[in-house]
């Protein structure tokens, strides 16, 4: 399962990408009118760069996580198998 998985896990680490980059640019637009900065700018100070980065960082994991669960729940609808890893083993009764 985890072979034929792939493709798919592909396109849902590219689409929670480009959902986890929108959000982070509204909720940036919220706190601040300018761009946010990057560890290059000069006239940023360093509090403002990292808050930016933890910002963004904390975005695309959690919403990573999230598009990745979905797609593997729909995998797991659509095709039938679980490709990921399993807290305990399936019961044989």
């Amino acid at each position: 399962m985890k072979l034929l998985y792939k493709p798919f896990d592909l396109i849902f680490r590219l689409i929670g990408r480009r959902i986890a980059r929108a959000i982070f640019q509204q909720v940036w637009s919220a706190i601040d009118a300018e761009a946010p900065p990057k560890a290059t700018t000069k006239d940023a100070s360093l509090g403002k760069i990292v808050g930016a980065q933890a910002l963004e960082a904390g975005m695309m994991a959690g919403v990573g996580a999230a598009v990745d669960r979905a797609g593997v729940r729909t995998f797991n609808y659509l095709i039938g198998g679980w490709p990921g890893e399993r807290t305990e083993p399936p019961k044989t009764d």
